[in-house]
C-alpha cells in the first residue's frame, strides 16, 4: 500500500494542474484578457525565450516569474543611468529649456486678426471657467511629477507596434504629431530610455509646483470638514438638475446635427496680437500677480508643467470645462509587493460643469472611471474646487486619505495627502471644442496654442512590452508593463452626463470619510480606443482589423 501512495499522489497532482490549467484556459482566459490583447497572445507568449516560461503562461496564466527580479529590469552603466546621476540643472540652462518648450506652445497657425466676430465667439472661454479653475493637491512624496507634452516628445520615438516609424533623433512636434496618424491608430510613443533606469524627464522633479507663500495666520481650515451639507440642495429641490444633469447630444457622430448656440457665452472680447499667448485676456483679477492669495488662505503654486483647459459648450447654457494634467510616468500599485499597471505617458482630468455660469457639479477622473459631486459639496478654496492627486497613478479624489479599490488579482489602494498645492491657472493653455464637428480651437486666452497634438490618435506611451522583456510578468491578466494613454479627444468630452462613462452618473453631495470599495476590471490592461471613438474618428473600415 505504501508503495502506490507516491504515483498516486503523483498522479493527483498532475490532474490537479491540468484541473487548474483547464479552468484558466476554457473559463478565466476569455474572461481576464481583452479582446485586443487576445489577438496578439499568441505572439506575445511566443515572443519568450524560455519553453518554461511559455508553458507556465498559457497553461496556469502566469506570465514572466523570472522577470520579478528586478535586477535584470536596468542595465549598470548605461546612458540613461549615468544621465540620471549628472549634477542638476543650472538656472540660465533651466531657463533656456523653458524657453524651448514655451516656442512649442505658441507654434500654432492660427492668426487672431483674421478672426471673424462668430470665429471669436467659437474660441471664448467664459470668465467664469478661469474664476472656478481648480487647485490639485500633489501627493507630497510624489516621485512622478506634472510633466509637459512638449518635453514628453523630445525624449519618445513613434513607433507602429514595436516597430520605430522614424530616428529617435527625427521627433514629432506638437503641431504636426496628428501626421502620425497615416500609420492608424497603432502608434505608440516610446521612451528612448529605459524609464526604470528613472531618467530625468520622467520624474518632472523641475515642474514641483513653487510655494506662493505662508498661509495667513487664522486661515480657514478645510482639514476638519467632514463635507456634509446641512438641508437639501437648491438643486435637488424641485427638479433643479434637469436642465443641465443630461445634455447636448452625446459624443458620437450618429448623434450629430447642428450645433445649439449657447446662452452660457459672454460677450466678445478683443483679442490683442502683440503677445504670443494673449495675456492680455485675462481680466486683471485673474492676471498671476493678482492670484497670489483669496481670503486668508496662501493659494497653490504655479508648475512649469502646463495644464490644458478644454471648454466644450453643450447648448441650452451648460459648459463642461475639463482641465487636462499629463505626466510622462504612472507608476502602478502593488499586490502582495507585486506592482501592476504602469505605464509611459498618463493624461488625468478634473471636469467642471456649470449651468448659465454657476458651477453645478465636479467630476474627478479615476482609473478610467471616476466619481461626480456636486460643487456644493467639495472642498474649496475660496471658490474654487480643491482635487487630490494620488501618488504614482494620480488618479484625482475629492478627498485626502485612503482610498482602496479591487482589480482581479487583489486589493490595491491609491493615497493621496495635502502636499504641494498646484494652481494650474498660473500655467495652462486654453481651447475650445465642438463636439459635434469635432473641432478643436485654440481660445482667445492662448490663440497661437498648436492643435495638432489633439488630433494624435496613437498613444501617448509605450505598447505593453512583450513576453521576452525582462521588465514584464502578468498574473491573472494583469500587466507590470501596460500600453500608454489615449489624449484627452478620447475622454468622452462630449459626454451628456458629467460622468466619464454613458451609464448612469451618479453625483453626490457628500464627500465623507468612509469611501465605497471600488472594483476595477481594466486598470492591469492599459489604454485602448472603444469601437465608438474607432467608428467616429477613424471610421467603420478599421473594425475590420
Amino acid at each position: 500500500m505504501k508503495g502506490r501512495r507516491a504515483p498516486i499522489a503523483v498522479l493527483s497532482a498532475l490532474l490537479s494542474l491540468f484541473t487548474i490549467s483547464e479552468v484558466y484556459q476554457k473559463a478565466l482566459f476569455n474572461k481576464i484578457t481583452p479582446p485586443s490583447e487576445r489577438l496578439e497572445e499568441s505572439h506575445w507568449v511566443a515572443s519568450s525565450q524560455s519553453w518554461l516560461d511559455r508553458k507556465s503562461c498559457k497553461w496556469f496564466g502566469f506570465c514572466g516569474l523570472a522577470h520579478l527580479n528586478k535586477s535584470g529590469w536596468t542595465k549598470t552603466g548605461s546612458k540613461s543611468s549615468q544621465r540620471k546621476q549628472q549634477s542638476p540643472i543650472h538656472d540660465d540652462s533651466h531657463a533656456q529649456h523653458l524657453d524651448d518648450l514655451n516656442s512649442f506652445w505658441t507654434s500654432g497657425k492660427t492668426n487672431p486678426d483674421e478672426w471673424s466676430e462668430d470665429e471669436r465667439v467659437l474660441r471664448e472661454v467664459p470668465q467664469y471657467v478661469l474664476e472656478y479653475a481648480p487647485y490639485v493637491h500633489l501627493y507630497s512624496e510624489e516621485e512622478f511629477w506634472p510633466c509637459d507634452i512638449a518635453e514628453h516628445l523630445i525624449h519618445t520615438t513613434p513607433h507602429l507596434n514595436y516597430t520605430a516609424l522614424q530616428a529617435s533623433s527625427d521627433h514629432p512636434k506638437l503641431t504636426d504629431l496628428d501626421d502620425l496618424n497615416k500609420w492608424g491608430r497603432f502608434v505608440y510613443l516610446q521612451s528612448d530610455d529605459n524609464v526604470e533606469e528613472r531618467p530625468d524627464w520622467l520624474g518632472g522633479k523641475m515642474n514641483i509646483p513653487n510655494h506662493p507663500g505662508a498661509p495667513d495666520e487664522g486661515e480657514q481650515s478645510w482639514a476638519d470638514w467632514d463635507g456634509r451639507l446641512d438641508g437639501e440642495l437648491p438643486d435637488d429641490a424641485n427638479g433643479g438638475r434637469e436642465e443641465w444633469y443630461d445634455v447636448g447630444l452625446g459624443d458620437t457622430v450618429d448623434r450629430g446635427g447642428v450645433r445649439p448656440i449657447s446662452k452660457a457665452s459672454t460677450a466678445p472680447i478683443p483679442v490683442p496680437t502683440n503677445t504670443p499667448e494673449g495675456e492680455e485676456l485675462l481680466d486683471e483679477d485673474f492676471r498671476p500677480e493678482a492670484l497670489r492669495r483669496l481670503g486668508k488662505r496662501a493659494l497653490g503654486g504655479r508648475s512649469d508643467a502646463p495644464a490644458v483647459l478644454i471648454t466644450v459648450d453643450k447648448g441650452d447654457g451648460v459648459v463642461d470645462a475639463f482641465w487636462f494634467f499629463f505626466y510622462s510616468y504612472n507608476l502602478g500599485n502593488t499586490v502582495l509587493n507585486v506592482r501592476f499597471g504602469n505605464h509611459v505617458g498618463d493624461w488625468e482630468h478634473t471636469v467642471i460643469r456649470f449651468s448659465h455660469g454657476k458651477p453645478k457639479a465636479v467630476f474627478f477622473s479615476e482609473h478610467s472611471f471616476g466619481e461626480a459631486y456636486s460643487y456644493d459639496a467639495v472642498e474649496k478654496i475660496g471658490k474654487r474646487p480643491v482635487a487630490y492627486s494620488a501618488t504614482g497613478t494620480h488618479a484625482m479624489y475629492a478627498t485626502a486619505g485612503n482610498h482602496p479599490y479591487i482589480l482581479p488579482g487583489g486589493l490595491l489602494h491609491d493615497m493621496t495627502d495635502r502636499g504641494p498645492l498646484w494652481d494650474p491657472l498660473l500655467n495652462s493653455h486654453s481651447y475650445t471644442y465642438d463636439y459635434i464637428n469635432d473641432t478643436l480651437r485654440s481660445s482667445n486666452i492662448t490663440p497661437n496654442a498648436p492643435i495638432g497634438w489633439f488630433y494624435f490618435i496613437g498613444h501617448w506611451g509605450d505598447k505593453f512590452y512583450p513576453l521576452s522583456d525582462p521588465r514584464q510578468y502578468r498574473f491573472v491578466g494583469q500587466y507590470h508593463y501596460v500600453n500608454g494613454p489615449l489624449g484627452p479627444r478620447f475622454k468622452n468630452l462630449g459626454r451628456k452626463r458629467i460622468c466619464q462613462g454613458n451609464d448612469d452618473c451618479l453625483i453626490k453631495n457628500f464627500i465623507g470619510s468612509k469611501r465605497r470599495l471600488r472594483r476595477f476590471e481594466s486598470i492591469g490592461e492599459g489604454e485602448e480606443m472603444s469601437e465608438e471613438d474607432v467608428r467616429r474618428f477613424i471610421g467603420p473600415e478599421e473594425l475590420l482589423e
